[in-house]
């Protein structure tokens, strides 16, 4: 099925509405797609390496306001609509110990999983049912998805081609390596 998901989602890239493609993706990867949207992203950049700044500003956009659905989802439905989302993902099961601990790291949670390969739509549908700061949220998603997307953008638009095996396949633990430094600088700094 995933594998069917990414070959349409690939097909997506090449259509003259790709723009908008890429927008409705990225819209629904942030609170229930499986599919990130790099994989629109990428081959459009290299198809077109002067729209690069405005394929990661769709995808930016477009990914802050899913967010904010994904945090509605938690916030309003998180029984009906959110619950079964993350119990099929398999993340149902620490629910009660993550909602007491989650917002005293949301900040770090939600940037991690904005630039991370761990999935977005988890901690947004999280922030929203644990009642983290809508602010803190919004801005912590366009920082976190800035990060991530205008990185993809601005190394396709340098290298071009070379680079896409290491985005496809490296960029998500050079993102995750990232945070856990900078998480750990912070301890560091924190506890000396």
């Amino acid at each position: 099925m995933l594998r069917s998901l990414y070959d349409w989602t690939i097909r997506l890239a090449e259509h003259p509405h790709a723009l908008w493609a890429l927008a409705i993706v990225a819209f629904i990867e942030s609170s229930v797609f499986p599919i990130p949207p790099d994989v629109l992203m990428i081959p459009m950049i290299l198809a077109r390496p002067s729209r690069a700044w405005l394929i990661a500003s769709v995808a930016l956009v477009a990914s802050v306001l899913g967010g904010m659905l994904g945090y509605a989802i938690g916030a309003f439905f998180y029984e009906s609509i959110g619950q079964p989302i993350l119990e099929s993902m398999g993340k149902a099961h620490a629910m009660e110990e993550f909602n007491t601990r989650f917002n005293d790291f949301g900040f770090w949670a939600v940037l991690a999983a904005g630039v991370t390969p761990f999935p977005y739509k988890v901690i947004t549908i999280m922030s929203g049912w644990t009642g983290m700061p809508l602010g803190t949220f919004i801005a912590t998603s366009i920082l976190a998805r800035a990060l991530r997307f205008f990185l993809v953008a601005g190394l396709l638009w340098r290298f071009g081609e070379p680079i896409r095996d290491f985005i496809e396949k490296r960029l998500g633990l050079m993102f995750t390596l990232f945070i856990i430094l900078l998480f750990g600088g912070f301890l560091v700094v924190r506890y000396l």
